[in-house]
């Protein structure tokens, strides 16, 4: 695996859910600090994006944000960040968050945060990037996605050896550790269709 300089953490951008995910997401940006390593997200002061930014940032880290200009205009942007990249679509600001990051990091949160964790795998199913994915699975919140794709696997629409590409912890304390242990495996696109 290539030596972790910045991870990109997904999130919800939401404030109104549990204190639990809230707390998760101030841990994980000062453990995230306390390792050297930069936080690469989606540019916002709101929800559990901005605590871990928050947290990263008063923890001694660095913390780049990318955000589109649609999402920037209703300003909910952070405006204290190390770095803070305005861009065009979605879709830019994606491939920046990938292409800037060597692991990624996945606490709970709402649809976006699924669009970007399903890309992720499908572009580590096809031999895109081989950088580790960690899912904080934290109060079983993405209990019965891990359940679907199980399911997808035994409906033959995967391989099992596919769900190696991410790693599953119960608590965000266990993310640096899945981090710095997650398989260097390069996954070969060539065998998707076998």
């Amino acid at each position: 695996m290539t030596e972790i300089k910045n991870v990109c953490v997904y999130c919800g951008s939401s404030s109104n859910v549990d204190d639990d995910f809230k707390n998760a997401a101030t841990k994980l940006g000062a453990s995230i600090a306390a390792e050297k390593w930069g936080v690469v997200y989606g540019g916002g002061r709101v929800g559990l994006m901005g605590l871990v930014a928050d947290s990263a940032m008063s923890s001694g880290g660095e913390v780049v944000g990318i955000i589109p200009s649609h999402i920037e205009e209703r300003e909910v942007q952070h405006e204290e960040l190390t770095e803070l990249h305005v861009v065009d679509t979605m879709h830019v600001r994606k491939q920046m968050m990938v292409d800037r990051s060597q692991a990624f990091v996945i606490l709970p949160g709402g649809l976006g945060t699924l669009d970007e964790l399903f890309e992720l795998l499908t572009w580590k199913q096809l031999g895109l990037h081989d950088k580790p994915i960690v899912i904080v699975n934290m109060k079983g919140y993405w209990e019965k996605l891990l359940n679907a794709i199980d399911n997808i696997a035994n409906e033959g629409f995967m391989r099992q050896e596919d769900k190696a590409m991410f790693v599953v912890v119960d608590k965000v304390e266990d993310v640096v550790e899945a981090l710095k242990n997650a398989p260097s495996e390069k996954f070969d696109p060539t065998t998707k269709w076998i």
